[in-house]
């Protein structure tokens, strides 16, 4: 574990102090007005005592009026500082950075939440059964594409006022930025779609914005699809042309991670079980990326044992080892692991003993999301939580919520 306990030194000069990383995950425990709750904090607090180099935040949305989930977060103002200072605080003492993930969920938005859904262009999600909970996106206007822009940068900053030590673009995993660059969901004919330059302006203009308010020195990350996993869909080789483009602009970290709500590979779904077993869905992709930018790069998905994110930083593959649900069933992973503690590990796939339930993808996001929400609440882990459970106090939340929808 000699490489997984160094330190690494960001392009803005950060300092992280050591490689691994809660990479973010869904947390929908905000309050119905989506706002910080304290037993979001917690968790937080639950997650910095485990010393891990670097945290990245769930979802935070960057407009009210567009959420992925119920209870998000949204910073779209200055309303609820004192809370994202106390969140941002959780860090003190452990010498952990906190970062925000800052996404809009564009077409990836419930109808039962959200009065409006916007997409880069009107084209509806495919997902079986379930594409009836998502609207039929309307197309964005330049104006309102421009004010969206604004909107990730404004939150960056207020983010950064509030204590939290770097920020993460979402752009991946099918939401609002991943929307802009897939040529199957972004049909438009003036400069914002058809060629990839075009359809990576609205990631670049992102990035400028967050930069020009935060300034040189405050690290700003990417999390961006090696694919998005569909036939004439976004890439490796548009995804490796997007990594080259941020990279040139002066990214400081980017996260690789793929799939969207469509085809969700991110966890493990719809790999091969060559790759599934393989552990580190994505690492052919990271290899290949390595050849062409110096900037530090951080992989999320598959891992399961220290020994073989040992060997990925010691053939410099990448930076950064991303964990996401490891982090819900052991809070102090990274403590675990630098310990001895902990050598291998596992993420289960919850069950809501319905088939079809499962194969929409209702039951695991919230699963996960309870056990983060026990952390909150002073409460271990608890691997034998109801799947069922899990869906039916999401669906609950959803319906509560479309009573506050604006």
């Amino acid at each position: 574990m000699k490489l997984l306990q160094t330190t690494f030194s960001l392009p803005s000069g950060s300092l992280l102090q050591n490689r691994i990383a809660k990479s973010a995950m869904s947390e929908n425990i905000g309050t119905l007005k989506n706002a910080p709750t304290k037993q979001l904090i917690k968790a937080y607090k639950v997650w910095a005592k485990g010393n891990p180099g670097l945290l990245i935040t769930g979802n935070v949305m960057v407009d009210s009026q567009a959420l992925g989930e119920a209870r998000n977060v949204v910073v779209e103002d200055r309303s609820n500082f004192k809370l994202l200072q106390a969140w941002a605080k959780t860090v003190e003492g452990t010498g952990t950075q906190i970062w925000p993930q800052l996404n809009h969920p564009g077409r990836q938005a419930f109808a039962a939440i959200n009065k409006e859904v916007v997409a880069p262009s009107a084209v509806s999600l495919k997902m079986g059964g379930a594409s009836s909970m998502f609207k039929k996106p309307t197309p964005l206007t330049e104006d309102a594409i421009w004010k969206i822009i604004k909107r990730f940068g404004n939150a960056a900053k207020i983010m950064q006022d509030a204590g939290f030590s770097g920020c993460q673009i979402h752009g991946a995993h099918g939401y609002l930025v991943s929307q802009f660059l897939s040529p199957l969901s972004n049909t438009r004919n003036d400069q914002w779609g058809g060629s990839l330059e075009n359809r990576a302006r609205f990631v670049l203009e992102v990035y400028k914005e967050i930069r020009t308010q935060v300034g040189a020195a405050y690290p700003i990350g990417i999390k961006i699809n090696s694919a998005d996993f569909q036939r004439g869909g976004f890439s490796e080789e548009e995804s490796m042309e997007v990594v080259r483009l941020l990279s040139k602009e002066g990214i400081d970290l980017i996260e690789i991670s793929g799939g969207t709500y469509e085809k969700p590979a991110m966890v493990g779904h719809k790999q091969k079980k060559s790759t599934q077993e393989r552990e580190a869905y994505f690492l052919d992709y990271i290899e290949k990326v390595r050849s062409i930018t110096d900037k530090p790069l951080m992989l999320t998905g598959g891992f399961r044992t220290v020994a073989v994110m040992e060997q990925a930083l010691a053939d410099g593959k990448l930076d950064i080892v991303g964990l996401a649900r490891p982090f819900c069933l052991s809070p102090e992973l990274a403590q675990d692991i630098f310990s001895g503690k902990t050598t291998a590990f596992e993420t289960p796939f919850p069950s809501s003993g319905f088939r079809f339930i499962d194969k929409m993808g209702g039951v695991e996001l919230p699963w996960y999301a309870l056990q983060i929400g026990r952390l909150g609440k002073g409460k271990r882990p608890k691997k034998n939580l109801s799947g069922l459970t899990a869906f039916y106090l999401s669906t609950k939340n959803m319906i509560v919520k479309s009573f506050f929808k604006n």
